[in-house]
């Protein structure tokens, strides 16, 4: 991929695959500390949500500031404050001090310090990358961060049997020292801060207006937070039910894993046209896979619809970014991305529960096909919508996926989820 040979987005890319490493140890690290600590499940429930709560609530205010900020200097500045709490964190399971409480405080503290990230991030790929290589840009770092994460739990059983957990803490910890050195070492121009900036919630409206004036970019994002929140738990919990064996499930998990990062791959050499329309259309797809996974008897079935539905994951959210690059002003790009960011976490946080609570009620055969049915209706749904927009759109404004200006004939190319 010619982006790589980019100084500054090769940089981007390894430091946050390293980062994004780190993230995955430190999920399967803080799981198995909740468990060893109290041998409840609920406990590791608890964790699992101090680890979305904040984000959900702190991520669309937080990216304001890397809106009327040096994006750059709060990535680094985010990053050194994570590594100062993991080390902290450290020190007390050392002491024989971290217990549960602790623990869900310093998982929390992590989500609300790292908030702005992910939306600084996505902002400032638009400061390295032209506009017309976005999509492919996204689909790399999507490879990355999807990898990455995906290795990360899996190096928690070695880290455990020759070293220790706190092996595993001071590791995550070096990788926010690698992100730190990467984003540092980006040659990026400076942002221009207008006379008389706006102070925050002036600037968080603004960012709000700046959305529904895209409405194409609004139903997208909409879209992907419902389909998130009746999708994800499924990966997990339904699919513990559906399997009933450990070694089983962590490999399907795995298969999903690895096809999500093929679907990245593929998409990064691939031009669109409609970003809007394939994003939502994916969640169809999505469903249409996901739905017969209830009634599989077989790993081998399982593993081929989780293939499908793991290609068809990348291809919902890395259209999603470079559309909101592509519609959305730069002085509100990380608002943008930020409100999408909160409404994942808030998905992610409460889709287990959709998921157990419509197992408990229809059992898991029906559970699936209600979930891949509910898929495809809310994505055809928003298809129709998008297409109501476009046609409302007055000769000469924008036509959906298409940047505006110069660019406005020029192909519509422009990244922590399961699904």
């Amino acid at each position: 991929m010619s982006l790589l040979r980019d100084r500054d987005f090769l940089l981007l890319f390894v430091g946050q695959a390293v980062s994004r490493f780190g993230d995955g140890l430190y999920t399967a690290a803080t799981a198995w500390l909740a468990w060893s600590l109290t041998k409840d499940p609920t406990a590791v429930a608890v964790v699992s949500v101090a680890a979305f709560a904040p984000a959900f609530l702190a991520t669309f205010v937080s990216a304001s500031y890397a809106d009327r900020y040096d994006r750059r200097k709060l990535m680094i500045a985010a990053d050194l404050a994570r590594v100062a709490v993991v080390a902290v964190a450290a020190v007390l399971l050392s002491l024989g001090l971290l217990n549960l409480p602790l623990l869900v405080v310093t998982t929390a503290l992590l989500a609300l310090i790292g908030a702005p990230f992910a939306p600084a991030r996505n902002a400032i790929v638009t400061q390295i990358v032209p506009a017309d290589r976005l999509q492919q840009a996204n689909g790399l770092l999507q490879v990355a961060f999807r990898a990455a994460f995906f290795v990360g739990p899996l190096m928690l059983a070695p880290l455990l049997a020759y070293g220790s957990m706190r092996a595993a803490l001071v590791v995550n910890g070096l990788t926010f020292l690698g992100s730190v050195g990467a984003v540092a070492a980006i040659r990026v121009t400076r942002p221009v801060l207008a006379a008389g900036q706006a102070g925050l919630w002036a600037d968080l409206a603004a960012g709000l207006n700046a959305v529904r004036a895209a409405p194409d970019v609004l139903v997208v994002i909409v879209t992907f937070v419902l389909a998130l929140a009746l999708t994800s738990g499924f990966l997990t919990v339904g699919l513990v039910a559906v399997v009933g064996q450990g070694g089983r499930y962590g490999l399907l998990l795995g298969v999903a894993g690895v096809a999500e990062v093929a679907g990245a791959l593929l998409l990064a050499g691939l031009r669109m046209r409609r970003l809007a329309l394939a994003a939502v259309l994916a969640w169809a797809l999505l469903g249409i896979f996901r739905a017969p996974l209830g009634i599989v008897t077989s790993t081998a079935g399982a593993a081929v619809l989780l293939i499908a539905t793991g290609l068809a994951s990348a291809l919902t959210d890395i259209p999603l970014i470079a559309l909101v690059q592509q519609r959305i002003p730069s002085h509100h790009l990380a608002k943008a991305l930020g409100l999408w960011e909160a409404g994942v976490a808030g998905a992610l946080a409460v889709s287990p529960f959709v998921a157990s609570t419509t197992i408990a009620l229809t059992g898991v055969q029906d559970a699936f096909l209600l979930s891949g049915a509910a898929l495809v209706v809310l994505a055809m749904s928003a298809a129709l919508t998008l297409a109501r927009i476009d046609r409302a759109q007055r000769p000469g404004q924008l036509r959906i996926g298409v940047p505006s200006g110069s660019e406005a004939e020029q192909p519509a190319v422009a990244p922590e989820s399961a699904r």
